[in-house]
């Protein structure tokens, strides 16, 4: 038999065990420079995720995976495009939207990298607590440093 096509699947995804449980108890929760489309979108999607992220009181964390209005790497360009969502580092924070928004956000903080300092406002104004910081992934010590600023960022 064929299997039911993807849209069919979807309703019936579910967190793993202990999933919902390790972000409404987590000191900390990082989304991650994925692809906001099909990795991180992806992930939102699963029921209960978006809510364990606005009942968590941990402060979460995006860090932008668009350097310089382009992708890192990946498809995230053409992607957001297709949603209809500005390739920018300051459009993907306005997509996920600020936890305390209207909307459902789920972010409280977003790194963008240092050529994106000029949009650091623009996320501001969404409600979003913003940071310009070397986001590019070298070594272990430009990794290190960026999660330093994202606990920094998140009071921690």
């Amino acid at each position: 038999s064929t299997p039911p096509a993807p849209a069919a699947r979807s309703h019936r995804a579910t967190p793993a065990p202990g999933v919902l449980e390790a972000i409404t108890d987590a000191d900390l929760v990082i989304l991650p420079p994925s692809n906001p489309v099909v990795s991180v979108g992806t992930i939102l999607a699963v029921p209960g995720v978006r809510d364990a992220l606005a009942k968590t009181a941990a402060p979460v964390i995006g860090v932008s995976g668009i350097v310089g209005n382009d992708h890192v790497r990946g498809m995230a360009r053409q992607l957001l495009g297709t949603i209809g969502v500005e390739v920018s580092a300051a459009g993907v924070a306005e997509h996920y939207g600020a936890r305390n928004g209207e909307h459902g956000g789920v972010i409280d903080g977003w790194l963008v990298d240092t050529v994106d300092e000029p949009l650091v406002p623009r996320v501001e104004a969404a409600g979003i607590r913003c940071r310009a910081v070397p986001l590019m992934m070298t070594d272990h010590d430009a990794t290190a440093d960026m999660v330093v600023a994202a606990l920094d960022l998140a009071g921690l």
